[in-house]
């Protein structure tokens, strides 16, 4: 399916780009207030807000995360950076890797038809499908890749 290939594509860049930094730069804040570590624990916990709001979805109901929203969902993500953060960078890399593989094996039960199923669930007026909510965790994710390496890139920099 694609819509879980470019999920994990990706997811496999960003692991990529995140164990290539060197030891220095594993505490460094690159993005508003986060470090890779953080950066990282965020997409913990939003695979775990999608594997749950998959579930929901199927069950005809709104996911959990959506009584969070505020804007760029700052303050959810600051909760799942609090809950899914650690200190060592392989531990959190393990975490991801673990959080991901999660996801994606509930996923693989789901029929490619209840993938695109619209039933009944919306959030201000949008279709909340499990496709959409891949698509925008896709999308998240591309962008941090291109943030974090432009970060590095930029760092190489004399």
């Amino acid at each position: 399916m694609q819509a879980l290939e470019a999920l994990t594509a990706a997811r496999e860049k960003i692991l990529s780009a995140a164990a290539a930094l060197p030891f220095e730069k594993q505490d460094q804040v690159f993005l508003g207030i986060w470090g890779i570590k953080d950066l990282l624990a965020h997409l913990v916990g939003w695979d775990y807000a999608n594997l749950e709001a998959a579930q929901a979805v199927l069950a005809e109901r709104l996911p959990a995360f959506y009584a969070h929203y505020d804007k760029d969902w700052k303050r959810y993500n600051a909760l799942l950076v609090e809950r899914y953060r650690r200190d060592d960078l392989d531990v959190q890399l393990a975490w991801v890797k673990k959080s991901r593989q999660e996801l994606l094996t509930h996923l693989e039960t789901v029929s490619p038809a209840d993938f695109v199923r619209y039933t009944g669930v919306r959030f201000h007026g949008w279709r909340v499908t499990i496709e959409r909510l891949l698509r925008a965790e896709t999308s998240d994710e591309e962008k941090h890749l291109t943030q974090i390496e432009a970060w590095a890139n930029a760092s190489l920099i004399p």
